[in-house]
C-alpha cells in the first residue's frame, strides 16, 4: 500500500537552486538546505549543529 509523508524544513539555503527538464518536459529542481539547532550537554556546555538536507523537487 502507497502512502505519503509529509515534512516541512525551515533553513538557509546552501546553494542556488537548479532547475532541469526530464526528457518529457518536467521540471525538477534541486538544493541543499541547512538547519541549525542549540543545545546543551549534560556538563553545561552550549553547542550549535547543522543538518544538511539535499532537496530534489519534481513538478513545481
Amino acid at each position: 500500500m502507497a502512502s505519503l509523508s509529509k515534512v516541512i524544513l525551515i533553513g538557509n539555503l546552501g546553494n542556488d537552486p537548479e532547475m532541469r527538464f526530464t526528457p518529457n518536459g518536467k521540471a525538477v529542481t534541486s538544493f541543499r538546505l541547512a538547519t541549525n539547532y542549540r543545545y546543551t550537554t549534560s556538563a553545561g556546555e552550549s553547542r550549535e549543529e547543522t543538518d544538511w538536507f539535499r532537496i530534489t523537487v519534481f513538478g513545481k
